[in-house]
């Protein structure tokens, strides 16, 4: 049985090298800082591209100490979604092309998450179809919104309807939350930033129609869902009493199991809420390598919950990923 991590991010060497050497000239600010790393700018992003994060020997040190076999790996901030599309198309193949090296010198230890320039949807298209095709390649890595766009936007239609078509799934993860303006003091950017995008991309995925025209696409949420299997009650009620949500033919707690789940909310009762709730069929194990808000020991977050049977804790740590990831 092989312990899978849905939810660790890695830049790859060569898409840093791209991003120092191009990223200038199509909008970004890029430098380094006083230890030598890549730093990058734009309007509501910074980052600087930490070794923990783009060397692979020091990412199989850090899954051997925390017991996970296999990483889905997958890019984080900034994305691709600030580029122009051409450049963005770019950094998403070098990013894939990537993973796929990855898989093939290490093909039991990572996966990828394919990057898609979804700032143009009909070149995310043509770039889901050439990553399908991949070594390695398991999934899709999307953004709770693109530049502002929520996630029900039509124009992204086409790009759902090739990843089910794939059998990809979706793995989201936050960028640039809303409200930022408004969280830049004690880190709450982060601490409820995050979850809130989440359940806005949920919301919105359940809200416009996304689940129901695409039955088979699987998505999973990172942060444990964020706010949207919490406020799923408050949802209910409001689809009885709001004529905006009129449309809605059953109620919101009825698509709770249409999406999966990994397991970060650093509360143990809030993760065994969660399986309780969506059940342990629905909860893959997730980190957030190596970020500092990460679970550093995935693997034990999830043997020490005793309300959970053997089987249930099989599926979460290694069943359900395997089956989404097609391992």
């Amino acid at each position: 049985m092989l312990t899978i991590d849905t939810h660790a991010h890695w830049y790859p060497p060569e898409w840093v090298e791209l991003l120092a050497k191009e990223g200038g000239d199509n909008g970004a600010k890029i430098g380094r800082n006083d230890r030598g790393q890549v730093t990058f700018a734009v309007p509501g992003m910074r980052q600087n591209f930490q070794a923990t994060y783009i060397e692979l020997g020091l990412r199989l040190k850090m899954m051997d100490d925390a017991r996970v076999d296999m990483h889905a790996l997958s890019l984080t901030s900034p994305m691709v979604y600030w580029a122009p599309p051409e450049f963005g198309v770019k950094l998403s193949q070098v990013f894939n092309d990537a993973c796929a090296a990855a898989h093939l010198k290490y093909p039991q230890r990572f996966v990828g998450m394919a990057m898609l320039p979804m700032q143009e949807p009909s070149l995310a298209v043509q770039e889901a179809v050439r990553a399908a095709g991949l070594p390695g390649i398991r999934g899709v890595y999307m953004a709770t919104h693109v530049n502002g766009k929520n996630l029900d936007d039509k124009s992204f239609w086409p790009v759902y309807e090739r990843c089910e078509a794939l059998g990809l799934p979706i793995f989201l993860h936050p960028v640039n939350p809303l409200g930022a303006e408004r969280m830049q003091g004690y880190h709450l950017r982060n601490f409820l930033g995050n979850p809130y995008e989440t359940g806005i991309a949920a919301a919105s995925l359940m809200f416009g129609g996304v689940m129901d025209d695409f039955p088979r696409l699987d998505v999973m949420l990172p942060h444990a869902g964020g706010t949207f299997p919490n406020l799923i009650g408050r949802m209910d009620h409001g689809v009885t009493v709001r004529p905006e949500c009129k449309h809605m033919t059953r109620p919101p707690s009825t698509y709770l199991r249409r999406f999966h789940y990994d397991t970060i909310t650093h509360g143990d009762q809030i993760l065994m809420n969660l399986i309780r709730q969506v059940g342990a069929d629905r909860v893959v194990l997730g980190s957030d390598c190596p970020a500092d808000m990460s679970y550093t020991r995935p693997v034990d977050v999830v043997e020490r919950l005793t309300g959970l049977s053997t089987r249930e804790r099989d599926v979460i740590l290694s069943g359900n990923a395997a089956r989404l990831l097609k391992l």
